[in-house]
């Protein structure tokens, strides 16, 4: 239970820096409170993990050999890197921070298994692709269907509402089922869980992370950016969703922050290239860049320390 630990702490910090992007937009658009989206992302993340979080578990679980021990130095590697980046702000990969960490163990093993990792990779790179193509194609193609119906104001805030709402929850919910590998996948690649038991635990962790320390990234997605109306909020939340649900399918866990920062890309560029803020998007690639290689290094400090042997 001692090892379980990390696992609940790395859920809780992908919680408070990865989940809640599903509703940061529509919430820094002001068209959600932040405790109704917290509310509501935390019940649908755990829907999402008990239904479908188990083929991502399984492709992250057999990406390392582990027993209990280095299972929760993964854990516990991953977690710092996350909670560093989450109090700098900055939306990171938690799926990066937890790979890193067991190539770090791996390392220090003297036994990286790399089999399933480029699969792994090139989903992250299509992940931020991903969120951008769809956010300009959702833009243009629900634009003209708007525009076709000619809604009054409040009939037009109405839609807006109720369908960031809808896509807010199934964000949620294809979070859970992508993300929740991340928090417990090696637990069960340790033998020390079932799927079922690790989607249930990561589930509940994940949304405790959304309740109690999820609004400062929030508040960096939704505006550090590029500026966002209510309609451009609720394409991002579409975006993020069909994005990290198609990679739930594909059993890789993926970041909800690179696909909602990719389609937040994409309505920057649709609104002409200079909306966009080169400074906050530096910012955030740099982190991206920088998590793995931080989790890889407190994996391999953590290991050391624990596997001194003190000759009295």
């Amino acid at each position: 239970m001692f090892y379980l630990i990390s696992a609940l702490y790395l859920g809780w910090s992908l919680g408070a820096n990865d989940a809640a992007n599903i509703f940061g937009t529509a919430v820094s658009s002001k068209m959600l409170k932040f405790i109704t989206a917290a509310i509501l992302a935390s019940i649908f993340v755990i829907l999402g993990a008990i239904f479908e979080g188990g083929a991502g578990i399984e492709t992250i679980g057999k990406l390392s050999v582990m027993d209990l021990s280095t299972a929760g130095i993964s854990s516990l590697s991953a977690a710092i890197a996350v909670t560093i980046m989450t109090i700098l702000k900055l939306p990171v990969s938690t799926s990066q921070a937890v790979v890193g960490s067991i190539v770090g163990v791996g390392i220090m093993q003297k036994h990286v298994t790399l089999i399933g990792l480029d699969k792994i990779i090139m989903c992250w790179i299509g992940t931020p692709i991903g969120g951008c193509i769809f956010s300009i194609i959702l833009y243009l193609i629900l634009a003209r269907v708007i525009n076709r119906l000619r809604p009054s104001w409040a009939g037009f805030d109405f839609i807006m509402r109720v369908g960031l709402i809808i896509t807010g929850c199934y964000g949620a919910y294809a979070l859970g089922a992508n993300n929740v590998a991340n928090v417990t996948a090696v637990f069960y690649g340790a033998g020390f869980l079932s799927v079922e038991t690790a989607a249930l635990i990561g589930g509940v962790s994940i949304a405790f992370g959304i309740l109690t320390f999820s609004k400062g990234v929030m508040k960096t997605v939704g505006k550090g950016i590029v500026k966002l109306d209510a309609y451009s909020a609720l394409i991002v939340v579409l975006s993020n969703a069909i994005t990290i649900h198609i990679f739930a399918g594909i059993g890789v866990p993926v970041s909800t922050s690179q696909a909602v920062v990719g389609a937040v890309l994409g309505i920057g560029l649709l609104k002409r290239a200079e909306a966009l803020k080169k400074g906050p998007i530096l910012e955030v690639f740099s982190g991206w860049i920088a998590t793995p290689f931080i989790a890889a290094l407190f994996s391999i400090f953590i290991y050391f320390v624990t596997h001194l042997t003190y000759v009295g």
